[in-house]
C-alpha cells in the first residue's frame, strides 16, 4: 500500500532519541500501571513521534541527511497520508487513558507540525523554534507521560517534584538540540530557514551546548541530590560520562578542522547521549518501583 521510503521517513527507531523523557517521568510516577503504561509508550513512541517525523519530512523534502537517515529516498505523497494516520491512531489509543491526555497528544501533534509547514514554518526562527522545540519535546511531554501513565487531572501537576524536573528535561535539550542542525547548515541556508546552529556558527553551537549542558548537569545534580539521594547524583554523573568524553573528543575535533561536525559525529553524539540517559533512568525506574523487587 505504501512505498518502503515511506515507512523510512516515520523514522520510528529514532523515537528511541526521546525515550529518555519517558523514562524520567516514569521515576517519579506514583500510581504506575502497566496497561496504563504500555498505551502512552505507543502513542508516544510508535505513533505520535512517528507521524511528526513523516510530516515535517514530506514538506521539508530533504535531500541531505537527517536525524536517522544518512540518505534520505524521496519523499511521496503516500507519506502525507500516513503521518496524518498515524496521529488519528495516537489520538485513538489515547482515549483510552483521558480527555487530558488526548488533549496534550492533540497539541504536541499540531505544535510540531507547525516546525515545517510552509504557513507557518517554525524552523525559520532560530531562538523561537529552539525554544518550543526543548519545550515541547522535554517539559511538555514530560508532563505528558505523567498525565497518562498516573491517569491524573490538571490538578496533579501544580507540584515542585513535578514541574522541575519537566524543566530539567527541557534544560537538557534545550542543550542539545543545535547539534542535531550542526551539520545541516548548507541545506537549511538552500531553503531559507535561520535555524540556531546556523546563527551560532559551527564553534558557536558546540560553545552553546557545552554551556547549556553544564547548567542542565548541574540542575539534575541538585534534583537528585535533595529529591532522591547524593548517590543517584554521582550515579547520574557517571553514566554521562562516556558522552561528555565523547564530546569533549569532537569538539576538539572541530575545533581543528569545521568539516568534522558531520552528520556522522552528530549521530554518534546523539545515541550515545541516548544510551546513557536511557540507561541511567531504566535503572532509576527500576529501583524506584516495585519491579525492582523481583530480581534481588
Amino acid at each position: 500500500m505504501f512505498q518502503k521510503s515511506t515507512w523510512l521517513h516515520l523514522r520510528i527507531p529514532f523515537s528511541f532519541f526521546l525515550l529518555p523523557i519517558f523514562l524520567f517521568s516514569l521515576c517519579i510516577s506514583p500510581n504506575i500501571n502497566g496497561l496504563r503504561l504500555f498505551v502512552v509508550f505507543v502513542c508516544l513512541h510508535i505513533f505520535l513521534y512517528p507521524a511528526s517525523n513523516g510530516y515535517n519530512s514530506y514538506f521539508d523534502r530533504d535531500e541531505g541527511s537527517i536525524g536517522g537517515l544518512k540518505n534520505p529516498p524521496p519523499v511521496h505523497r503516500g507519506l502525507y497520508g500516513l503521518s496524518l494516520a498515524f496521529d488519528i491512531i495516537a489520538l485513538a489509543l489515547g482515549s483510552t487513558i483521558n480527555g487530558l491526555f488526548v488533549l496534550m497528544l492533540l497539541v504536541y501533534g499540531l505544535v510540531s507540525k507547525a516546525y515545517s509547514h510552509p504557513i507557518i514554518r517554525l524552523k525559520k526562527y532560530p531562538w523561537s523554534s529552539w525554544f518550543i522545540v526543548g519545550l515541547f519535546q522535554g517539559a511538555f511531554t514530560f508532563v505528558m507521560v505523567y498525565i497518562g501513565v498516573n491517569d491524573y487531572a490538571l490538578e496533579n501537576l501544580n507540584r515542585t517534584h513535578v514541574y522541575l524536573p519537566a524543566l530539567l528535561s527541557s534544560l537538557l535539550l534545550w542543550g542539545s538540540y543545535p547539534t542535531t542542525q550542526i551539520y545541516q547548515h548548507e541545506e537549511d541556508a538552500r531553503r531559507r530557514d535561520n535555524t540556531l546552529s546556523r546563527v551560532l556558527g559551527i564553534k558557536g553551537t558546540l560553545h552553546f551546548t557545552a554551556i547549556v549542558f553544564t547548567l542542565s548537569t548541574a540542575g539534575f545534580f541538585c534534583y537528585f541530590e535533595y529529591y532522591f539521594s547524593i548517590y543517584y547524583s554521582y550515579l547520574f554523573l557517571l553514566f554521562l560520562s562516556p558522552v561528555l568524553l565523547f564530546f569533549g573528543y569532537w569538539y576538539l575535533r572541530v575545533h581543528r578542522n569545521s568539516s568534522t561536525a558531520d552528520y556522522q559525529h552528530t549521530m554518534w553524539l546523539s545515541s550515545l547521549s541516548a544510551l546513557c540517559l536511557n540507561a541511567f533512568f531504566l535503572f532509576l525506574f527500576l529501583k524506584q518501583s516495585q519491579l525492582w523487587k523481583l530480581y534481588v
